[in-house]
């Protein structure tokens, strides 16, 4: 992973999109963040390319050749060293993402890692801080930002019909009652598994970008399923330092599945289930593209808003879900290079998230509330 060949800051109202070349992007890990989500958001991306995938794994090798013909296969991060390079995306297993990361940015090569960016909060300002002092763009890839039901909160809250918040409910619950196996679900401690880590990297995210920092952390972190080495369903419970309440929850062993916002306001609450189209929809191999429909939704998931009354038996009103958008990332990375703009979600923001987490961690093994500095 070298220095980039040619300079990224390209200021975009003086120079024609057409004759910009495209920025050149490998990628490292071909399982499901990098085959469903990193890959195709890439090549969907105007101005960016994918150029290499390594992945070491011969099933994958074949995957990666079948879906991207034109790119370049690698079995070791050390192949990226003279493709010359203008972006690495690290989308291997937790336990790689600060070595790898580390690497590309020392080698003054511009990166994306896939959350969570590390195991603690120390690990994550310390790569905040090397890419600080090399002036080198990193970023992390929180796609749950531009989940349809996150975008149409953030637009409920700005306008301000809710009233004044004082509780948020996140769920990001599934049905599994048998194991998978694989690193997600091993106890390793290095192996950064489980679902606080895996699910909650989002749902503690979503909660600080809404309402803030948190000042106390609860959490109750379960193992439930026979056999299973790390949780497997986790609550935890937020106070933001502007005094509104988020309860999370994260879990595999749900049988029936709760909404998954519910957000209580002093004016009216929205309540909202089912999960954001898209990810089922880059598993199905579609693909995003330019002035084809994206990210939406049917009118009978929309969530509603009112207040007195249950959603289900028709209490409130439809609020009309805006579009899911997972491709805005890849489209603000690209701008953010071309211009040394802010990256669409930083390190310093991953380490706030992970701090939270550690303090999750903690609470449910000794069963205390952490107050966070």
């Amino acid at each position: 992973m070298n220095a980039p060949s040619r300079p990224l800051h390209v200021d975009p109202r003086h120079v024609d999109p057409r004759h910009v070349d495209p920025l050149r992007v490998g990628l490292i890990g071909y399982g499901l963040a990098g085959s469903v989500f990193h890959a195709p958001l890439v090549t969907a991306t105007a101005g960016l390319v994918l150029d290499t995938v390594v992945t070491s794994n011969p099933e994958r090798q074949a995957a990666a050749r079948d879906a991207h013909p034109d790119v370049t296969i690698a079995s070791h991060p050390d192949e990226l060293r003279d493709r010359g390079l203008d972006l690495v995306v690290i989308a291997s297993p937790n336990k790689t993402h600060v070595p790898l990361a580390t690497t590309a940015l020392e080698a003054g090569t511009a990166v994306v890692v896939d959350k969570p960016l590390a195991a603690t909060a120390a690990e994550a300002r310390a790569l905040a801080a090397l890419a600080d002092r090399s002036g080198t763009f990193l970023s992390v890839f929180q796609n749950r930002r531009w989940d349809n039901d996150f975008l149409t909160l953030r637009r409920l809250l700005a306008s301000g019909e809710l009233g004044e918040i004082q509780r948020f409910e996140s769920r990001f619950e599934r049905w599994r009652p048998q194991l998978k196996g694989g690193w997600r679900e091993s106890g390793a401690p290095e192996e950064i598994g489980g679902l606080l880590y895996d699910l909650g990297s989002h749902v503690v995210d979503q909660a600080l970008v809404l309402f803030g920092p948190a000042v106390r952390v609860y959490a109750e972190a379960d193992v439930r399923r026979p056999g299973a080495e790390t949780d497997d369903d986790t609550f935890i419970a937020l106070t933001h330092a502007g005094g509104v309440r988020s309860h999370l929850y994260v879990s595999a062993t749900t049988a029936q599945l709760g909404p998954r916002f519910r957000v209580l306001g002093s004016a009216a609450g929205y309540v909202k289930y089912g999960l954001d189209p898209q990810e089922a929809a880059l598993r199905e191999g579609r693909r995003p593209e330019p002035g084809q429909p994206w990210g939406e939704e049917p009118e009978h998931c929309w969530g509603r808003v009112g207040s007195g009354e249950s959603p289900l038996t028709g209490g409130g009103r439809p609020e009309p879900t805006v579009h899911g958008d997972y491709p805005a990332y890849y489209a603000a990375v690209e701008e953010a290079l071309r211009t040394g703009g802010p990256a669409p979600v930083t390190a310093h923001e991953a380490a706030a998230c992970l701090a939270v987490l550690e303090a999750a961690h903690r609470s449910s093994r000794e069963g205390v509330a952490i107050t966070l500095d």
